[in-house]
């Protein structure tokens, strides 16, 4: 098969697209507003994209539904330059999936759902206290998409959380911790399996 996004029918019951993409981890972000409110968003259009200085994207997409205003995280990063992407994970699926929920602006998802915070080191913005992983952020560019309510936000990674029970002889346990990621339709996945493949050696000339 083949489709135009946008332009063409794709002829199936649901558009496929994001399923092409994928697994897609999952940022769990936390931001702060003007009165000190704590938000808290799940985003899969998530990446790091550089290492020096360490440096990753997050894409907020659309408006809060039924209202004409950015969400609250988008906002929220603007004003303050600041946020943390918090590790999502399989034992923390329901609440990921419950913190998308469109809550009014002012109340806070995480004391809505019950998740206890820590406060930052580097920052302001506290972070998810359960997440085995926590990057906290400086907002380095906000940078407009296509789309006028879609914006991409780069933050450098200014701190890194990493809980002790997330680590197995000096190694980040991504098997044990089970990471969440994203696929397409209401499908998500989690990391079970992990294994390594050797980098491979300098051709000979």
């Amino acid at each position: 098969m083949f489709y135009r996004p946008g332009r063409d029918p794709h002829g199936l019951p649901h558009d496929p697209l994001k399923s092409c993409i994928a697994p897609r981890p999952i940022a769990w972000v936390t931001s702060l507003d003007a009165e000190g409110v704590v938000n808290l968003a799940p985003f899969s259009f998530f990446a790091m994209v550089s290492d020096a200085p360490p440096t990753l994207m997050i894409s907020c997409n659309g408006r809060k539904p039924g209202l004409d205003e950015a969400k609250d995280t988008r906002r929220n990063v603007e004003a303050a330059g600041e946020f943390v992407v918090n590790m999502a994970t399989y034992d923390q699926r329901e609440a990921v999936s419950l913190s998308s929920a469109a809550y009014p602006a002012g109340i806070s998802e995480a004391e809505a759902l019950g998740l206890a915070l820590a406060p930052g080191r580097e920052i302001r913005t506290p972070r998810l206290e359960a997440a085995p992983v926590a990057l906290e952020c400086r907002l380095w560019r906000m940078v407009p998409l296509m789309n006028p309510d879609e914006a991409m936000i780069l933050g450098e990674i200014v701190g890194v959380h990493i809980r002790d029970e997330a680590l197995t002889e000096g190694h980040l346990d991504l098997a044990r911790i089970k990471p969440l990621a994203r696929l397409g339709y209401q499908e998500y996945a989690a990391v079970e399996r992990v294994f390594a493949i050797p980098r491979p050696k300098k051709p000979q000339a």
